[in-house]
């Protein structure tokens, strides 16, 4: 069993998060429910930003606001100085809601419409993240009509896949997102934005992977960036003001899992980033990184209450819990693997190894597989670790059930920031086929 941030087990034998006994949570807010410890998503922040303050670096942290997307955790960015990466037209309306400094806001996406640049125009936004030809275009079609400037990355593909510890060095990398570095397509790119009146070509963006626990993929794409920028500059006299490294740092889901420090991540780039800016007689460039899942991953936890079981003799034990897929679709897409306890009794021993069973109608509506756990009864609350990251920002209405409400504590405090959607809610937008007439 492990714990992260202030979770523990308090005085009365109960799992505590923030200081708030999620026995009383569950009661005042009921279940499925999200909650999310609120120091933690400040410390891991800090940990990124922090180690850019002290070693006097100018960068940018901007929060990967697709991994959990609400007006309240928009501004808990703010509140820790973050900068913020939008990835869609509702992602950049949240952002607005909550008041965000706009000039603090990258806009990426590889299919942004006419009407989402054009609002992210309207109001003024710091950065948006070209990613194909298409949009370079579109954008300074768009600009032209309005007479209206706007600061620019180019996101290239370096050639490297990067996800837990492992690395893949190709060629040409065969993705939806950015231009190849490798086929001149960045070089084309570079000379469009370059040679357009409206476009403030900032820089580059790349990004490698996900759920990264090595520096080892960060260096190599600085490495073949920074042997492009060279290029670059002798052929085109550009010099890359930005260079963003995007995001992927990894989070301890299980026991298996072994993240490194967001410090770690932050010291060796720089060291990186200066070494080759050196090599190349460069301007050290300022850095912008977009931590996502490892903001908000490990800080929120799911509460769910015990149904139905059955066994399956020889075979297996099947618990059901009252949420499932709908909630946290990862398991089914990925077989994402998490841990979990019962919340009400952790101090009891372990019993059992059971499967843990969502209430949608689909056989591979799994949350967990083979978990030793206490001996379960109906109504015991189950804690699932580390959901905060796509697990809200991915919930659906699948089978017609309702989205879980979110609760940030922290300090001994809950605060409701997402209601609980209701059946009224599911139904609003419906428009009916046959008018009924009342008799």
């Amino acid at each position: 069993m492990f714990f992260h941030g202030s979770s523990k087990i308090n005085e009365r034998g109960h799992l505590e998060i923030g200081g708030v006994d999620t026995t009383d949570l569950v009661k005042e807010f009921g279940t499925p429910l999200y909650v999310y410890d609120v120091s933690l998503i400040r410390e891991r922040a800090r940990g990124f930003k922090q180690t850019f303050d002290q070693l006097g670096i100018k960068a940018q942290v901007a929060y990967a606001s697709k991994a959990f997307s609400t007006i309240a955790m928009i501004q808990l960015a703010e509140e820790e100085g973050l900068s913020l990466d939008v990835v869609s037209g509702g992602e950049l309306y949240t952002a607005i809601a909550a008041e965000f400094p706009v000039e603090r806001i990258h806009f990426h996406g590889n299919n942004k419409s006419r009407e989402e640049l054009e609002m992210a125009l309207n109001y003024q936004i710091g950065c948006i993240v070209v990613d194909n030809f298409y949009e370079l275009e579109l954008l300074d079609t768009i600009c032209a009509e309005r007479n209206q400037s706007v600061s620019i990355l180019l996101r290239v593909t370096p050639g490297i896949e990067a996800h837990t510890h492992d690395y893949i060095l190709t060629g040409q990398e065969d993705s939806k997102f950015g231009f190849d570095l490798q086929n001149g397509q960045a070089a084309e790119a570079l000379q469009k934005a370059m040679n357009s009146e409206y476009l403030d070509l900032l820089g580059v963006h790349c990004h490698i992977g996900s759920q990264i626990f090595e520096t080892t993929g960060f260096l190599l794409a600085a490495r073949k960036i920074f042997s492009k920028l060279h290029e670059w500059k002798e052929t085109y006299s550009f010099e890359s003001k930005v260079l963003n490294l995007g995001g992927g740092f990894g989070i301890r889901y299980t026991s298996e899992d072994e993240p490194i420090p967001a410090s770690q991540y932050v010291k060796e780039i720089i060291e990186e980033v200066k070494k080759q800016a050196s090599a190349f007689s460069m301007s050290m460039p300022e850095i912008w990184i977009e931590p996502g899942r490892s903001l908000v991953g490990d800080a929120g936890t799911t509460l769910y209450k015990i149904g139905s079981k059955k066994d399956v003799p020889n075979v297996r034990k099947y618990i059901a819990v009252d949420g499932g897929m709908s909630d946290n679709i990862r398991p089914a897409l990925y077989e994402a693997k998490y841990e979990a306890i019962l919340a009400n009794k952790p101090l009891q021993p372990i019993e059992e190894t059971v499967s843990i069973a969502g209430k949608c109608c689909e056989s591979g509506d799994m949350l967990i597989w083979d978990l030793p756990l206490q001996k379960t009864d109906s109504d015991d609350i189950l804690a699932v670790f580390c959901t905060g990251a796509y697990g809200y920002s991915m919930a659906n209405n699948y089978n017609r059930i309702p989205r879980p409400p979110v609760v940030f504590v922290e300090n001994g405090k809950a605060v409701l920031v997402v209601r609980r959607e209701t059946f009224e809610d599911i139904v609003k937008q419906d428009l009916p086929f046959v008018q009924r007439v009342k008799s």
